[in-house]
């Protein structure tokens, strides 16, 4: 199985190194029993903070929010990043609702849309490749997806060894296991015993693992292409995870298998996957996590930076 031995509580998570981090968590911990509307308030407060004191991110977002939607005018990026950042006020504190809200707390104000494509690749007796789009609420969304159907993800440790604690048992509530993030074999195994692994596909993992395919106007992004080894070398079905907003909670849309990862070349698979990434972002745009340098990487040493 190759699953990530969980973290164990450790008596100098007690002592003072780590004491601002137990206030942190106290202090986190208090909000998420309040009226979701309320959190919701004071998120959006943290996300005026978040943009006071990175403004940095907040440059990054708006320069990838104008670069994949080039129709759009100056203003109507700057209300879509302003948007966007009071989301990231909000991740925080859904980060800490998936971890330690109750079960009951976590149905009552979450739903899912599309499962019947799992089950209908489960039908055929296979696995689910869950492809799941980098969203500011999608630590939440994995708790709520586990109540539905337990999955598996890969798991990076954090250097913070008591978030780490927190962070695996937390997601663990919900779900089956965790495997390191370089364990792709674990990963492959999995998806061949028919279990629902979640893996995300939009990131900028650097020029050695990915080519060059379009994303929303940037001609050439690196894309990775460990998405197509996994949905070509394993039994499976690749399908896109989505997390959305609500007025009332919040929702997960699974959409219809996307056989043609495996059958179309790198080129045609990695664009026709693009393309669908984008198109279910922009259905919530808000909610994507803009912040991140996702055009970093450049196709030659020599093409300038995008974020100059």
């Amino acid at each position: 199985m190759s699953a990530i031995t969980p973290p164990s509580f450790k008596l100098r998570f007690l002592g003072p190194k780590y004491w601002l981090t137990w206030l942190g968590v106290v202090v986190l911990y208090a909000i998420t029993w309040l009226p979701l509307p309320v959190i919701r308030k004071i998120g959006a407060g943290a996300g005026r903070l978040i943009g006071i004191i990175v403004p940095k991110r907040v440059k990054v977002a708006k320069r990838n929010i104008a670069l994949t939607y080039p129709a759009l005018t100056n203003t109507q990026v700057d209300e879509l990043a302003h948007e966007n950042v009071r989301r990231a006020g909000m991740a925080l504190f859904e980060t800490a609702m998936g971890w330690w809200w109750p079960g009951w707390r976590i149905r009552r104000c979450f739903t899912i849309e599309g499962y019947e494509h799992v089950e209908a690749a489960l039908a055929q007796g296979k696995g689910v490749f869950g492809l799941a789009l980098h969203n500011m609420n999608l630590e939440f969304a994995c708790r709520g997806v586990g109540y539905t159907h337990p999955s598996i993800a890969f798991y990076r440790k954090h250097n913070n060894p008591l978030i780490d604690y927190l962070q695996y048992h937390g997601r663990a509530r919900s779900n089956k296991y965790m495997i390191h993030k370089r364990n792709a074999r674990a990963l492959i195994n999995a998806l061949d015993n028919q279990e629902l692994c979640l893996y995300l596909p939009d990131q900028d993992y650097g020029r050695s693992q990915s080519i060059f395919v379009p994303f929303g106007g940037v001609a050439e992004t690196a894309t990775s292409t460990a998405t197509l080894m996994f949905a070509r070398r394993a039994n499976c079905v690749p399908m896109i995870f989505t997390s959305q907003y609500t007025a009332g909670g919040y929702k997960v849309k699974i959409y219809p298998a996307m056989n043609e990862l495996a059958t179309q070349d790198d080129r045609g698979a990695l664009t026709y996957l693009n393309e669908q990434v984008c198109n279910i972002v922009a259905e919530q745009p808000e909610s994507y996590l803009w912040m991140h340098k996702r055009f970093k990487t450049r196709p030659r040493d020599t093409d300038p930076s995008l974020y100059d």
